[in-house]
């Protein structure tokens, strides 16, 4: 590989992260916009403040979640520095910006069909997809609120961002009727559920205990084809008293499916055992925090 391709690398790599976010803040504007705002659901975050402000502002949600995101954009520059990460910085303006561009477009004086729950589903469903992508790729995967607290408290970021979700449900019900409440009681539970799991499956990787007669093959294949490491030591059979080699790899849910069948095709007797996990430090995988 030579110098100018090198340094294209990093570059594209950059393209691809914005373009996943930006991908990630349209989702979960279309949620807010089209599901969250009609039914003025407010189960957390600078959106459902904006539902509950905009009762008392001659404003409209959209406008008054701009205003507040400007806000603790400048706050969230002034005390946490540079721990405030430009991602975030760039979900929070772009996603305040489709908002009021969607409110010109597209007015919504009325909620898009009869039906609560369903309409609730989605305003659950697309956010908490889209807040999933954007913590997969660090941005905006905290609430800014909620950091500053974390900074000035012994709470860690979930309780912040909890309690800061809280405060919101509680002035729903105190604002708007009792369905409406609920309905952001339900949302803030289902949407946290949906995140932490949504996030654990993007994460999941299998790890491969492989033992084996021939080893080399797989080892090949496996740094070669999948671009990863092995670990591999000597073992004994406690049955056959024979000499084995046990391989230790972990790759991901796609290059999964292809090791397995290579296994197949090239040692059938190979004893495999695939465990799943989401949690995966060092090279290649997540790195140390």
């Amino acid at each position: 590989m030579d110098t100018k391709e090198q340094a294209s690398q990093p570059a594209l790599q950059t393209l691809k992260e914005y373009a996943v976010i930006t991908a990630a803040v349209l989702i979960m504007d279309i949620g807010i916009y089209v599901f969250k705002f009609p039914n003025n659901f407010s189960f957390g975050g600078v959106s459902g403040m904006a539902v509950v402000i905009c009762r008392f502002l001659p404003f409209t949600a959209s406008q008054i979640n701009l205003f507040i995101n400007l806000l603790l954009l400048l706050v969230g520059f002034a005390v946490l520095g540079r721990n405030f990460g430009v991602k975030t910085a760039y979900v929070t303006v772009l996603s305040s910006v489709l908002l009021n561009i969607f409110e010109k477009l597209f007015p919504m004086a009325h909620p898009l069909t009869d039906e609560i729950m369903l309409e609730l589903c989605f305003a659950i469903i697309l956010p908490a997809l889209a807040a999933a992508l954007l913590f997969f790729e660090n941005a905006g995967g905290t609430d800014i609120i909620a950091m500053i607290i974390k900074k000035y408290s012994t709470m860690n970021i979930s309780t912040a961002l909890l309690v800061t979700d809280l405060i919101v449900v509680i002035l729903a019900f105190l604002i708007f009727d009792t369905l409406t409440g609920l309905c952001s009681v339900l949302g803030l539970m289902a949407k946290t559920l949906l995140i932490d799991k949504t996030i654990e499956r993007m994460k999941l990787n299998k790890f491969f205990t492989i033992i084996s007669n021939n080893p080399q093959p797989i080892c090949d294949f496996i740094t070669k084809d999948l671009n990863h490491s092995a670990t591999l030591y000597d073992a004994v059979g406690a049955y056959s008293d024979q000499q084995r080699t046990v391989i230790l790899t972990v790759v991901d849910v796609k290059q999964a499916v292809y090791l397995q069948r290579f296994i197949h095709d090239t040692e059938p007797t190979a004893f495999i055992a695939i465990t799943k996990s989401s949690e995966i430090i060092g090279k290649g995988f997540m790195s140390y925090v």
